[in-house]
């Protein structure tokens, strides 16, 4: 089953979701005793943390209003324009590599392979991520690169790998296209479109991209129906024996901390030869000196960030909402199922064939045998579902055409 987006609808609700919290600022007398005025935000200020061999960490929390920055806030109109742009290959390098290309709405909003496609010529050279509620993370890309939609929109469009696009080029295109002028115009007050406004528009789309009806978040908004016996068990293990919640707390399920779990690397760098240049490329353009670019098998992660050795082999932790549509899993993609994660976290962050992380000495003392059982690893799994709701699709815009510059008459007699 699944259920499509109505974004007029979304942006609707947004805006109002958003007015919430004024209320709950008022006199207590003002406050009805009502589901109704509970916000997501009100049960996640009452949850107790949970303690975990030591750690004081943040429980699982229902999702509240998403965060909209004040230089780009939403309209029905921007939503719209950001749709269309998000599903438009001229937003890139040749026009083949639109968002949607990687982040497709029927599969995850994300591709169901290990390494995502590339720009034409290249394969990426990490897991692509679904967009479901991405607007909630401080920090996006594997090794958090980016701190906004805006800038992680730009990042893409215009990463060698991915849209490779150029502003000059982009900007040309769209002036060509008088749709866009004349919603440029409306939305951002462009006379002709702006590259700039692109990243507005398609981050405040993307911003209606959220899932906050799944299982759990029902559960903890007081329907004790939600979650079934074993998805109780489940959650017990997760904040327990499991020690899931010790990177995989609070509302988005990501304490967007870094780390190195173990995740070996994928054979695709040996084996394929696009896969390992796209990797070689990544080293040099990253700043890699000649020793690691001639000799390193392991992605460096956020490494390349800061270029200190203790980051070696660390990302930024996932969230695990919406991850039943998402396989495969991990920074590039080599373990296929959640039940191969559980597998792989149970033997202390070792893959089935013994294989472990590039940089042993960056691994987090955190990973270490379980000891599961298979029924609880059922219930963990069990649990594990509650973090996804339906299945969320959408149609896909029709996207507007360039304008004629001439017509066959003028140009047949150009040609004379």
């Amino acid at each position: 089953m699944s259920i499509k987006i109505n974004l007029s609808t979304m942006a609707a609700l947004l805006l109002t979701i958003t007015t919430v919290p004024a209320c709950a600022q008022q006199d207590d007398k003002n406050i009805k005793a009502d589901k109704n005025v509970i916000t997501a935000e009100m049960v996640a200020a009452s949850l107790k943390p949970i303690t975990l061999n030591g750690m004081i960490l943040p429980a699982l929390a229902p999702l509240g209003a998403v965060p909209v920055p004040a230089d780009n806030p939403m309209t029905d109109e921007k939503i719209a324009l950001g749709k269309k742009l998000f599903f438009d290959g001229r937003i890139g390098g040749d026009g083949s590599t639109p968002c949607v290309a990687c982040h497709l709405p029927d599969l995850g909003w994300d591709v169901p392979t290990d390494l995502s496609i590339g720009y034409p010529g290249t394969v990426h050279w990490r897991n692509s991520q679904t967009i479901i509620n991405a607007a909630y993370y401080g920090k996006l890309f594997w090794a958090g690169s980016s701190k906004s939609l805006e800038s992680q929109a730009k990042s893409a469009a215009k990463g060698a790998v991915a849209g490779n696009g150029e502003d000059d080029i982009m900007e040309a295109r769209l002036a060509l296209i008088p749709e866009y002028v004349t919603s440029f115009n409306q939305v951002f007050g462009d006379n002709y479109p702006k590259v700039s406004n692109v990243w507005k528009a398609m981050a405040a789309f993307e911003r209606t991209l959220i899932q906050t009806d799944t299982p759990l978040d029902n559960y903890l908004m007081g329907d004790e129906t939600a979650l079934s016996a074993q998805q109780l068990k489940g959650k017990t293990l997760f904040e327990g024996k499991a020690q899931c919640i010790a990177c995989h707390n609070s509302a988005l399920a990501s304490d967007q901390k870094y780390y190195n779990v173990g995740v070996p690397t994928n054979l695709r760098w040996d084996s394929e030869a696009l896969a390992q240049i796209t990797f070689r490329y990544e080293l040099y353009a990253k700043g890699s000196n000649e020793k690691m670019y001639r000799t390193t098998k392991a992605d460096p992660g956020v490494y390349f960030r800061g270029k200190r050795k203790d980051m070696k082999g660390k990302f930024r932790t996932p969230s695990l909402r919406y991850t039943q549509y998402t396989a495969p899993y991990m920074h590039n993609g080599t373990l296929a199922t959640l039940a191969d994660v559980v597998d792989f976290y149970d033997r202390g962050g070792i893959a089935a064939d013994g294989r472990s992380t590039g940089y042993p000495a960056t691994k987090s003392e955190l990973i270490k045998p379980l000891g599961l059982t298979a029924n609880e690893k059922s219930d963990l799994l069990a649990f594990l579902g509650a973090f996804s709701g339906e299945r969320i699709t959408m149609d896909y815009p029709e996207l507007p055409p360039y304008q004629r510059l001439f017509t066959e008459q003028q140009l047949a007699e150009a040609t004379k």
